[in-house]
């Protein structure tokens, strides 16, 4: 009987506990379902979201490239391209679909592999794109066919295309797929099908030309198979950029050289603006765009003329007799010849056991520093530079932006070379011989400048002597970049005199009867143009082949011609602008590089490229259709010794 009792109290006390329990637990257990639907709500709808929600970026328009007066010269234009959602595909037999694509749009193995490969790696519903950049026809063939094509559709997008194509594309550049070596930060670099510049302004201005990505948010279900989009905010186009091109004159300048392997590059005197810059042969940016073909890439590549290098700026050349107004500035600010000191040009110039020959056979006779640019005496050059020392001739060169970079914005720019002894002895151990500086005198030897250096030692010139820097670009966005030079722009410290000595003689090439250049003025009464031609031999020639008479540039294979240069400025009374021309294997100077520069400066009158004070616009420019029967004076031909003491090219 006292059993019952105690049994009854171990049950209730095991009981209790029991029920202690379960209280405890399931308070745990509401406070935790407190806890994850109330205080962790808004944590887990969120979680929640990203589940069934992607946010996805969007590529924004790329910037447009436009000339001075606003003419489009790379834009965005509507680009339809051919895509296959795999899982859509009977059977799956991709390679099947390729075969009836390949009867309507071309395939090539490369373009097969990469399809292939992109299927594999994709899920069956990511589209993959089979060709980008189809013309009309190729699309209206496509949707005409489409119930035979199950999988395939045309999805419409956004491609750089450059209305101008090759006449200018050295100046722009392209846009490329990106690169492993391209990814950064920027999220806009891992979108499918997105390009960056590669070369020229494309590539300068790149980063402000990509604009501010947008963004779409899609629903997508548990496999990322996308349901419907949600909401979506555009992104920011990238900056327009404005150039100093005046793409009139551009055009005008890539019709006037014709098939010829050149360079024209024209520049405004007061403010360092490029108004034009063509390197012939070229390429088409479109081209690069939508990508070569090995075919097309080795043809570009293997082209004796190189289209891929823009000759402007990175192809250097002897600059021959348009050297000689820095030797000549040279010696004048030496002291080692005055305005009318003379020096007698027998036809030859003795130093040594060398003779240096001048283009006239027997000579100028006694001519000072005027009479000697007016028609390109090489005697009197080959005095003056022995006179003054190499040393001082680069000095006065470094002065017109020789021998370095310009600082032009567009990459790739080379600096040329103007020798010293310094130089000689760091770069060949060896030591500079009096030869050499004979030879230098007339642009010879190691002397090396491009098309742009050229331009711009003339510019220096004709406006006398204030230290212009060259540009390309005006503006990018609402951001004026542009170079004002009319204040604030360093003088060279070159007397007055000495300049005006120059440009009056360059004036006389042009306009005097003795000039070498006088078949190739304007011939417009209120735009007189000044200049210098330059006619530079690429081979050596002979002593045998002197004494038998050298022969002409029409009667040796294209790679034996010389080159023809020349650089100018007008109006001679107030210069606005420069121009260098350069005709590789063109034969004359003066027959062939001087007519172009003629043209072209008419035409930049006419069309009033600089803008307001450039010219009086409206006026017709004269064709220059003469043969120059001087074709072959002022050609620089030192002896063979000379050559190979000065390293001639």
């Amino acid at each position: 009987m006292n059993r019952d009792p105690d049994r009854h109290k171990v049950f209730s006390r095991r009981a209790a506990i029991l029920a202690g329990g379960q209280a405890v637990l399931l308070t745990a257990l509401v406070g935790r379902l407190y806890y994850l639907q109330v205080v962790e709500a808004d944590r887990y709808a969120t979680l929640a979201d990203e589940n069934r929600i992607n946010l996805r970026l969007l590529a924004p328009p790329r910037g447009r490239v436009v000339d001075r007066f606003g003419v489009p010269l790379a834009e965005n234009q509507q680009n339809y391209r051919l895509q296959l959602v795999p899982e859509d595909v009977k059977g799956n037999d991709i390679e099947q679909v390729l075969e009836h694509v390949q009867k309507i749009v071309t395939l090539g193995e490369g373009d097969r592999r990469r399809i292939v490969r992109e299927v594999r790696r994709n899920r069956a519903f990511v589209p993959v794109t089979l060709k980008e950049n189809l013309n009309w026809p190729e699309v209206a063939r496509l949707e005409i066919n489409a119930p035979d094509l199950p999988g395939l559709m045309i999805d419409v997008g956004r491609s750089r295309h450059y209305p101008f194509g090759p006449q200018v594309a050295h100046v722009l550049g392209y846009v490329a797929s990106v690169s492993e070596k391209d990814l950064d930060n920027d999220p806009l670099l891992k979108l499918p099908g997105f390009r960056v510049g590669r070369a020229g302004i494309e590539k300068v201005h790149d980063l402000k030309m990509r604009g501010t990505g947008g963004s779409s948010e899609v629903e997508v279900n548990a496999f990322g198979r996308m349901i419907r989009e949600l909401s979506r905010r555009e992104g920011q186009p990238g900056a327009e950029v404005m150039l100093t091109l005046d793409m009139g004159l551009q055009e005008y300048i890539a019709k006037r050289l014709g098939e010829e392997s050149a360079s024209v590059v024209v520049m405004d005197v007061r403010s360092g603006d490029v108004l034009a810059m063509v390197s012939k042969p070229s390429y088409d940016s479109n081209d690069f765009n939508r990508g070569l073909s090995t075919k097309e890439w080795k043809a570009l590549v293997n082209n004796e003329r190189s289209p891929l290098i823009n000759k402007s700026i990175a192809g250097v050349y002897p600059p021959g007799s348009i050297f000689k107004m820095v030797v000549l500035l040279a010696a004048l600010e030496k002291g080692v010849v005055t305005p009318s000191h003379k020096i007698f040009c027998s036809g030859e110039y003795e130093l040594g056991e060398a003779k240096f020959h001048c283009w006239k056979r027997h000579g100028h006779g006694f001519v000072d520093g005027t009479e000697a640019i007016t028609e390109s005496c090489d005697v009197y050059f080959y005095e003056i530079a022995k006179r003054t020392g190499i040393d001082r001739i680069a000095a006065m060169a470094r002065k017109f932006g020789l021998n370095s970079a310009s600082g032009i914005d567009l990459p790739g720019e080379q600096g040329g070379l103007i020798p010293t002894r310094g130089w000689k002895r760091a770069a060949r151990d060896q030591p500079w011989h009096q030869g050499e500086t004979v030879i230098a005198g007339i642009g010879q030897g190691f002397v090396l400048l491009t098309p742009l250096q050229m331009a711009l030692m003339t510019a220096r010139l004709a406006n006398g002597g204030r230290a212009i820097v060259p540009h390309l670009t005006r503006s990018v966005g609402t951001s004026v970049t542009e170079k004002t030079q009319s204040i604030d722009v360093p003088s060279l410290n070159i007397p007055p005199g000495h300049l005006k000595l120059v440009t009056d003689a360059m004036n006389r090439v042009v306009n005097h009867p003795r000039g070498t250049a006088r078949r190739s003025a304007t011939g417009i009464e209120e735009f007189p143009m000044a200049g210098k031609t330059g006619t530079v031999q690429v081979r050596r020639i002979t002593k045998a082949e002197r004494d038998a008479g050298v022969r002409k540039n029409k009667d040796m294979p294209w790679k034996h011609r010389d080159h023809a240069l020349f650089v100018g400025f007008a109006p001679v009374d107030n210069p606005r602008y420069a121009i260098s021309v350069v005709v590789e294997h063109g034969g004359g100077g003066s027959s062939v590089a001087a007519p172009i520069a003629s043209d072209v400066m008419a035409e930049a009158y006419r069309r009033n490229s600089a803008g307001p004070g450039a010219g009086i616009a409206g006026a017709a420019p004269q064709q220059n259709t003469t043969t120059d029967t001087r074709a072959e004076e002022d050609v620089e031909r030192p002896t063979t010794i000379a050559q190979d003491e000065g390293g001639q090219t």
